[in-house]
């Protein structure tokens, strides 16, 4: 996730209650495109500034002026279990709403607080339909704050620091701790905890290739997404004006790559040139058959020119004139038979690589966690980081190994199941019972190809890929089981319908002038 703002807004959601909402976040209020990518930064502030909100029948009225916030967050019950969850993306939600989801013996229902350094959730595999504009931003990236709403879920919009946790083996090895640890902000604000879920997720990797890091446009958050929007934009009406084909280089052909290749490709149609560069001589090398020729199929006939056997060995700027000028892209064969060449870009979308967020917080003395060669955690089949068994990792934070040794890949699929197993287990760790191992159910693999196509793998029937319009549908309807809450659901769910009808009508209308003009 990138690195958006150090100040916090604190938000408790007790139905109905007071919250507090930070006014140096100047996140937009806009459902559309013009959300601003831009967020203020304020780093070396030793101070965090709140102010409060009531919320009544008429809406939220900011009631009070600036106030010095609190050193250390202040649990509502003392008595009663406190979970700290960190990083709100699909394992950090979702483990939260599974945990409000459980039935609870009253003394020993959690207390939760999930901490994220966006006010948004992110619905990150729809993130291309952002830009083919088939989705709204509230659509697949409501604030936190309306989806929580309704639970006793709290939500603190910050930045992890760093980590102190405290929890030791006692006698026998039973887990015996006055507190499990303590999580510093950036903020400067310590939430004491009796159990953690690090769920930070990760972000693009961009320093392995010179000038990726400052030309390279990642594809990896909303704010990616709404950056890349903005420059295609602004490269379309440049077209407009002087018909200038619009070069697109995408780095990378993984399901990322693809997608974006497919979505852009589309868009633009003949008023673009999309090349997609990738080491490996084939395209999707992990993908199930059906979706890999899926996807070749639609990029052909969009004429995507596919460079494959090739590495990056350098990102420039085309003109030291005119910053948007274009770059150049120094392209090294991976493959014999190849020689190197240099191809020319409007933009440069990169897809390869991400790193998790663990690896940016600063050490914590002797109790630092496990940490594998990529950053990840080092869990056991529980799902609990070894050596901390007050502490749960999953998603881009987890080293997780299926049965034969793997470590699970990092997608939306397995931080879906992992957040149920967590959620589960936080429950049979406070209430003394024995908790289950995780166990990884691959129930196969969607992409989308752009407006109406897509490719859907299920695991469940060998040899069976849907595509094109039925694939698509099947692909929403899929992810829109998987949204967040049930009421976001039906609003997504009203507005997708509404749209399919617009579209729909709008077909149906341009078939029959066609028949007409025709006859």
């Amino acid at each position: 996730m990138a690195v958006l703002s150090s100040v916090s807004s604190l938000i408790p959601f007790s139905y109905g209650a007071t919250r507090l909402t930070s006014k140096a976040s100047l996140a937009s209020r806009t459902s559309g495109f013009n959300l601003s990518s831009r967020w203020n930064s304020t780093r070396n502030s030793p101070r965090l500034y709140l102010s409060r909100a009531v919320t009544n029948n008429s809406g939220t009225t900011e009631i009070s002026d600036n106030e010095t916030a609190p050193r250390t967050y202040s649990w509502p019950d003392n008595k009663r279990p406190r979970v700290c969850i960190l990083g709100g993306g699909f394992g950090g939600l979702y483990t939260a709403l599974r945990l409000e989801s459980l039935v609870w013996p009253e003394d020993k229902k959690p207390q939760v607080v999930l901490v994220d350094q966006s006010e948004r959730f992110v619905f990150k595999p729809m993130l291309y339909e952002l830009l083919s504009g088939e989705v709204d931003v509230w659509e697949i990236a409501p604030r936190f704050s309306d989806l929580l709403t309704n639970t006793g879920i709290q939500f603190l919009r910050d930045r992890v620091k760093t980590l102190l946790p405290c929890e030791h083996l006692g006698v026998n090895g039973s887990e015996i701790s006055v507190t499990g640890g303590t999580v510093l902000l950036e903020s400067g604000f310590k939430i004491e905890y009796d159990w953690l879920v690090l769920a930070l997720g990760a972000e693009s990797k961009l320093d392995v290739v010179p000038g990726a890091m400052e030309l390279a446009f990642p594809f990896y958050t909303l704010e990616d997404a709404i950056r890349v929007n903005e420059k295609l934009s602004k490269l379309e009406r440049k077209n407009f004006k002087d018909g200038s084909a619009i070069k697109v280089a995408v780095v990378g052909c993984g399901y990322a790559g693809v997608e974006l290749a497919a979505t852009i490709s589309e868009r633009l149609q003949d008023r673009g040139i999309v090349q997609s560069i990738n080491v490996s001589k084939n395209i999707l090398t992990s993908a199930p058959d059906g979706n890999r020729e899926a996807a070749m199929k639609v990029l052909t006939s969009r004429k995507v020119q596919l460079l494959l056997g090739y590495l990056v060995q350098s990102i420039k700027r085309a003109s030291n004139l005119e910053e948007d000028e274009g770059y150049l892209l120094e392209l090294q064969p991976a493959e014999r038979g190849l020689e190197s060449q240099i191809i020319e870009a409007d933009i440069v979308l990169w897809t390869v690589g991400a790193k998790p967020l663990l690896t940016k917080l600063e050490p914590s003395g002797p109790n630092v966690l496990p940490l594998n060669a990529r950053g990840q955690a080092e869990t056991d089949e529980t799902l609990r980081v070894k050596g901390h068994p007050r502490i749960f990792a999953l998603g881009d934070s987890s080293s997780l190994r299926d049965l034969n040794g793997k470590i699970l890949p990092t997608t939306a699929q397995v931080a879906f199941q992992e957040a149920d197993f967590t959620g589960w287990n936080i429950w049979a760790a406070i209430n003394n019972r024995p908790l289950l191992p995780f166990r990884f159910q691959n129930l196969g693999e969607m992409m989308t190809l752009g407006r109406y196509d897509a490719a859907i793998s299920p695991s469940f029937i060998e040899g069976l890929t849907l595509e094109g319009p039925i694939g698509h549908a099947a692909r929403k309807l899929a992810y829109l089981i998987r949204l967040p809450t049930d009421e976001h659901r039906f609003k997504v769910g009203i507005s997708w319908f509404a749209k399919s009808a617009v579209d729909s009508i709008a077909l149906l209308q341009s078939n029959l002038t066609k028949v007409l003009s025709g006859s």
